[in-house]
């Protein structure tokens, strides 16, 4: 398939161990937790799990850790980035060679790229695989903002054939859609712009929040599927204040802060992170009490 992910895509997060190595025994758990949980498709190496953060042979541990465990369960979506092109095309190879369904990418630069250079990296990549590319756009992490015009000339690239969109602006999809046509297969990649963008036609929605809330994630993408717009609304208030949280504090503090109040030790975070405040654990706290995660006082 072109575009073989849809519904909700997980992230998962890259635990550590008190020594500072990735946790893969840890990660494995998580991932048969998602998994368990019903979720449609996998994702490590995204911004959850501090993708710029690993050193190369951890980026592969954490690639081959997923991959393995899903073992053809679910689609995976394997993060690549990578600072330079050569190392891009090096990632995807082993993406490819583990076996992901397909591999994302966002463009990383400390120069501000060229719409032409950008071009150049995609095209680099999509001739070293035969797998599909999902193209990330997400400007707060990457620094570089793709518009939809660029966005539909590097969808012209044959491998590049999904967008995941994280701005937090649904008329981004909706001129994506005026552009390439109501084929286009974009996600969802900004947590409180979740029901705007099924709504809208987003295929399915990239998040870290099944960590915690699976089965109203999953509701949520169901009850819009369905047509059951009513629902739909009631299902996303009710999560809105933890997407916002999460959002807010930075995805691996707010989702191992989650994790460690329902029971599961997660190890450090990779330096320069530093866990939530006490002040902020306590809020979210109060949230995942709400959601009936954790017990109340």
């Amino acid at each position: 398939m072109s575009a073989p992910l849809r519904g909700i895509v997980a992230y998962p997060i890259t635990p550590f161990t008190e020594a500072g190595r990735v946790d893969e025994r840890l990660l494995a758990k998580l991932v048969d937790d998602m998994l368990a949980a019903g979720v449609h498709a996998l994702a490590p190496l995204g911004s959850t799990g501090v993708l710029p953060y690993l050193s190369d042979d951890e980026r592969e541990a954490v690639a081959e850790t997923v991959v393995k465990r899903v073992g053809g369960r679910v689609p995976t979506l394997v993060g690549v980035s990578s600072l330079t092109t050569e190392r891009t095309v090096h990632h995807a190879r082993h993406a490819e060679k583990l076996g992901a369904s397909a591999v994302m990418i966002i463009p990383m630069s400390y120069w501000k790229l060229t719409d032409a250079e950008i071009v150049a990296h995609f095209d680099a990549v999509a001739r070293a695989i035969a797998i599909p590319i999902a193209l990330y756009n997400n400007p707060a992490t990457g620094g570089l903002d793709l518009g939809p015009d660029t966005i539909a000339r590097l969808l012209q690239i044959p491998n590049v054939t999904m967008v995941k969109e994280s701005t937090g602006d649904v008329n981004r999809m909706h001129r994506l859609v005026q552009l390439c046509g109501e084929d286009v297969a974009f996600y969802n990649g900004s947590n409180p712009l979740a029901l705007a963008a099924l709504v809208a036609g987003a295929r399915g929605w990239c998040t870290a929040a099944p960590h915690v809330i699976p089965r109203l994630n999953i509701e949520l993408y169901d009850a819009v599927t369905r047509g059951d717009l009513a629902g739909a609304r009631r299902l996303f208030y009710r999560q809105l204040p933890f997407l916002q949280f999460i959002v807010a504090h930075g995805l691996p503090r707010a989702i191992s802060a989650a994790l460690e109040l329902m029971g599961t030790r997660v190890g450090p975070l990779r330096a320069p992170l530093q866990p939530l405040a006490r002040e902020r654990v306590e809020e979210l706290r109060t949230i995942l009490v709400d959601l009936q995660v954790v017990p109340g006082p």
